[in-house]
């Protein structure tokens, strides 16, 4: 039977060949400017396909941080020497140290907590020693009983002046001692501490043949002291010595130290016990030639004598 309409029906489309892309050209990227070695770092990442899923593998890329997102990259020139430089000051540190422990001292040495400076036994012995010797203003009870054999033995520094404050004005001049004229404050102490001044002078001559060689030019050191606290600390590179006031500093200072240290603390009064302690053998002195030279200046002077 035929159809009298064809009005709806619809009529087959023709086939449309397509022909698939075989090379789809790859996603631009951005090629980043060359960095200095130093400020690279390279990490792996993926990037998506650039086409139809399937058709292309994941395409690897390298993407090169710049230098600011490694904050300690541009110091790196100068961080290791720095660090090296730190190392370096403690382990000279360390090794400082301990080369001043094993160096030590356990005796024979003051050390006063205001300044660190050491100080010689010399003048000191112990910080308490040298505080009741140095702190005094005149002669101290004698620490130790001395046996009277002793203390009024040949060569004891004990007792009244053998000497006139003249005969001492007139040794002085003739060596031109810069101390010349000063006999009588020589002689004053020497009563004051209870020393014979002959033994003031006896040091004095040998330790700056009165004042005219040596530190004590400069010093003003009957004895040639070595720092105490209570006084300035020169030529330390030389073993550092103590600068006086004054000639009259000077005098004071070593009655000071014979008498409230040596006799009072220590026990020794004569020639023959003081200088194994005040110019010992292991400092660089000849002790047995000290106290002979001492004693024969002593036995000049009372023979009347001005030049031994």
């Amino acid at each position: 039977m035929a159809r009298g309409s064809s009005y709806g029906e619809k009529r087959p489309l023709p086939e449309i060949t397509v022909t698939p892309q075989t090379n789809i050209p790859r996603r631009a990227t951005r090629i980043l400017s060359e960095l200095h070695a130093e400020d690279e770092q390279e990490l792996d990442v993926y990037t998506e396909p650039v086409a139809r899923e399937d058709i292309l593998p994941a395409v690897r890329t390298t993407t090169v941080l710049p230098a600011y997102h490694r904050p300690l990259a541009r110091h790196y020139s100068w961080i290791t020497p720095f660090v090296l430089c730190i190392v370096c000051v403690a382990l000279v540190l360390g090794v400082a140290v301990s080369a001043g422990m094993f160096q030590r001292h356990d005796g024979g040495q003051i050390v006063p907590f205001n300044t660190g400076q050491t100080y010689s036994i010399q003048v000191g012995g112990s910080y308490t020693a040298f505080t009741i010797w140095e702190n005094s203003n005149g002669p101290l009870v004698v620490k130790t009983p001395i046996p009277v054999p002793v203390s009024n033995g040949p060569y004891s520094v004990l007792g009244k002046p053998t000497i006139t404050a003249d005969f001492i004005n007139r040794v002085l001049a003739s060596y031109n001692s810069p101390a010349a004229g000063l006999g009588q404050q020589m002689y004053d102490l020497g009563v004051k501490y209870g020393i014979d001044p002959v033994y003031a002078l006896a040091f004095f001559m040998h330790e700056s043949l009165f004042g005219t060689t040596g530190e004590a030019r400069v010093t003003m050191s009957l004895g040639n002291l070595r720092c105490i606290p209570t006084r300035p600390c020169i030529d330390q590179n030389r073993g550092g010595y103590t600068q006086m006031y004054s000639w009259t500093d000077g005098f004071e200072q070593w009655y000071k130290l014979i008498r409230n240290l040596y006799v009072a603390q220590w026990g020794r009064v004569t020639v023959d016990q003081i200088i194994p302690k005040y110019a010992p053998n292991s400092d660089g002195n000849n002790e047995a030639r000290y106290i002979a030279t001492l004693k024969r200046e002593v036995d000049t002077w009372h023979a009347g004598i001005l030049r031994p």
